[in-house]
C-alpha cells in the first residue's frame, strides 16, 4: 500500500515537473518582432487585477504576454525610434486575435509612453527576454 501511494506521488511529481519545464522553455518560443499595444483602466475607483492577481496599475512598468513567466524582465525596444523599456510580466495578453495579426505584447500606459506617443497606439517592437 505504502509502495503504491509513492509511487502515484512519484509520476505526479514527473508530470508536474515536465509541465513546468514545457513552460519555461516556452518562453524562448516568443515572436521577438512583431506589434505592441497598450492598455490601461480608466474607471475611477475600480481596481481590476492582472493575472497574477496584483492590483493593475497603467503607470507600471508591466506588461501582458503569452507563454513566458510571471515576473520575467523583457526589454522592449521600438524599432521605429529606438526607444527602450524594461517592463515585468504580470498579465496574459494581447487577446489570440490579435496575436494572429501580429501583435506580441501589451504594455501599461506608462511604459508604452516610454518608447512612443500614446496616440500611435500601435508600434513596431523588438523584444528581449531578459531572465
Amino acid at each position: 500500500m505504502f509502495l503504491k501511494k509513492t509511487t502515484y506521488i512519484f509520476i505526479s511529481f514527473i508530470i508536474l515537473l515536465n509541465a513546468a519545464s514545457g513552460a519555461i522553455s516556452e518562453a524562448f518560443n516568443v515572436p521577438l518582432v512583431g506589434l505592441a499595444s497598450w492598455y490601461a483602466e480608466f474607471s475611477p475607483g475600480i481596481r481590476p487585477t492582472t493575472a497574477n492577481m496584483e492590483e493593475f496599475d497603467h503607470d507600471a512598468m508591466t506588461c501582458a504576454i503569452w507563454d513566458v513567466p510571471f515576473g520575467t524582465m523583457i526589454e522592449v525596444t521600438n524599432l521605429d525610434n529606438g526607444k527602450k523599456v524594461t517592463v515585468r510580466t504580470n498579465d496574459r495578453g494581447p487577446a489570440k486575435r490579435l496575436c494572429r495579426k501580429g501583435r506580441v505584447i501589451d504594455l501599461t500606459m506608462g511604459a508604452f509612453k516610454k518608447i512612443a506617443d500614446l496616440d500611435k497606439g500601435l508600434v513596431n517592437v523588438n523584444l528581449e527576454i531578459l531572465n
